[in-house]
């Protein structure tokens, strides 16, 4: 007796599924963020909130306030300072960003716990609030908020 065989292909063999190629990308992206990001340096700029805002809208009477002077120093030492695209506006007058190694210290002077309110204008950037920030900070004047400046 004869036995035939049927002429059924062989089952192919799975390949099973590699994760070594997937882990070594992986610690290749890990280690790439790990020195991107140690690269560039960050300043830490700590800012103290003066506590929630009931109303964000003026009132008319606040308005007409603003509106007449809107310059002026708060009682108690604290100077407003608007901030805008390059430049700053204390009390009226425009100086450039390199004045204000000047005018920190000038404030500093007269009263060693000053106070400032950085009033920043939509024109403003960044790195030019960043500017104000940090040279606040480093000529000593520990007291600093940001409000949002209109148009």
């Amino acid at each position: 007796m004869q036995i035939s065989r049927l002429g059924l292909p062989a089952p192919r063999q799975r390949r099973a599924f590699a994760l070594t190629p997937l882990a070594d990308i992986m610690f290749q992206l890990l280690i790439f963020f790990m020195l991107s990001s140690s690269l560039t340096p960050y300043s830490v700029l700590p800012l103290h909130s003066s506590g929630p805002v009931a109303d964000r809208q003026p009132g008319p009477a606040q308005s007409a306030a603003a509106e007449q002077a809107p310059q002026a120093s708060v009682p108690g030492g604290t100077a407003l300072w608007n901030l805008e695209a390059g430049k700053l506006r204390v009390q009226g007058q425009d100086f450039p960003l390199e004045a204000l190694p000047g005018l920190a210290h000038s404030l500093r002077d007269d009263n060693p716990e000053a106070a400032v309110v950085v009033i920043v204008k939509p024109s403003a950037r960044v790195q030019d609030l960043t500017t104000v920030l940090e040279q606040l900070r480093t000529s000593g004047i520990a007291s600093v908020q940001l409000s949002a400046g209109a148009g």
